[in-house]
């Protein structure tokens, strides 16, 4: 059982200014309720410097008790129902995750569960029970790599130099950044290079298993499409993004027994990382709705195959509060 420190708490005077804040926001919207939707990927166990936009427990604990008590935090699908009806309450939220980390089973379900939060998994299915993403290879590779130069120019990248700690977690970001936008076979043969160069990578297993994905469905957590294998659907031939797209869906709907409703788009930068092709993909597939990763809230007049969701970053309880309140303003 994972037990957490006591998590840093907003007064309760500073509760009441988000709770007024948000009332008066919705009513200068002219009670057109502005949608936000938070976007996370795993939780840590402790910070991790390479990961540092990934919250560890003890953050995403007070974030959730912050949510829990300031905020309106719904169902992803019932709230986007809700922005297209007009019945969207004020301080509307909600909360994703992108990928499909077992964390999010061991560390984010029991809080979610406490404070009776809902959420939305959108899972690679092909990562399901199998070998962790290529990201998180090439940075267990980049860990263990020895000090001294680091030439990776034969896929499209330059030299790197590991000196210390701080270049080591440079040079882990700037490649799994740069390899992103690589076909996923590339990707997939610059971690076994990386591999080769550690000697011997161990690392835990990551991802979800099926068994998992049942637990959070049983337990109200939506499971949405987040693609097969994970690919920048613009890098790839639209008979292969289609397959990314549709074959998820069917493999999730036959782990988890029910009708996978949302797609998020890998990376989900507008017309960089996907484009109107592959939202008509995303409709003719039968999801009812698709995010992105622009940053800001949601409102009636976004486009349902391109709503936005936003990482919260913040350190504190307050400004985490007030960047919610300045999203749902603009």
């Amino acid at each position: 059982m994972v037990k957490y420190r006591a998590a840093p708490r907003l007064s309760s005077f500073w509760k009441g200014v988000l709770h007024i804040a948000g009332e008066k926001i919705a009513l200068l919207n002219g009670g057109s309720h502005r949608l936000c939707i938070l976007n996370y990927h795993r939780i840590l166990d402790k910070c991790d410097p390479i990961f540092e936009s990934d919250p560890d427990v003890e953050t995403f604990q007070w974030q959730m008790e912050l949510l829990a008590e300031c905020f309106n935090v719904l169902p992803l699908y019932d709230a986007v129902l809700a922005l297209q009806t007009g019945r969207l309450p004020p301080r509307a939220v909600c909360i994703t995750f992108d990928d499909g980390y077992r964390s999010v089973h061991d560390l984010a379900l029991p809080i979610l569960t406490r404070l009776s939060l809902p959420a939305t998994v959108f899972v690679s299915s092909g990562f399901v029970e199998k070998e962790n993403m290529w990201n998180d290879r090439i940075v267990e590779a980049v860990r263990k790599l020895p000090i001294g130069e680091l030439d990776v120019r034969d896929f499209g990248m330059g030299v790197y130099r590991i000196i210390d700690a701080e270049s080591r977690g440079a040079v882990a970001s700037q490649l799994t950044y740069s390899s992103k936008y690589m076909l996923p076979v590339l990707r997939t043969d610059l971690a076994q290079k990386l591999e080769q160069l550690a000697g011997s990578v161990s690392g835990t297993d990551l991802m979800l298993t099926r068994e998992m994905i049942r637990t959070l469905h049983s337990n109200g957590i939506e499971i949405g499409g987040h693609t097969i294998s994970h690919p920048i659907l613009t890098s790839i031939e639209d008979h292969a993004a289609h397959e990314e797209i549709y074959g998820c869906k069917q493999q999730l709907e036959v782990i988890t027994g029910s009708t996978v409703r949302l797609f998020a788009y890998p990376n989900g930068k507008p017309d960089i990382d996907f484009d109107k092709r592959h939202s008509s993909m995303a409709k003719e597939a039968g999801f009812y709705a698709a995010f992105t990763t622009a940053m800001g809230a949601a409102s009636k007049s976004h486009d349902l195959f391109q709503l936005p969701r936003s990482r919260p970053w913040d350190k504190t309880p307050l400004t985490f509060g007030l960047r919610l309140l300045r999203w749902l303003a603009h």
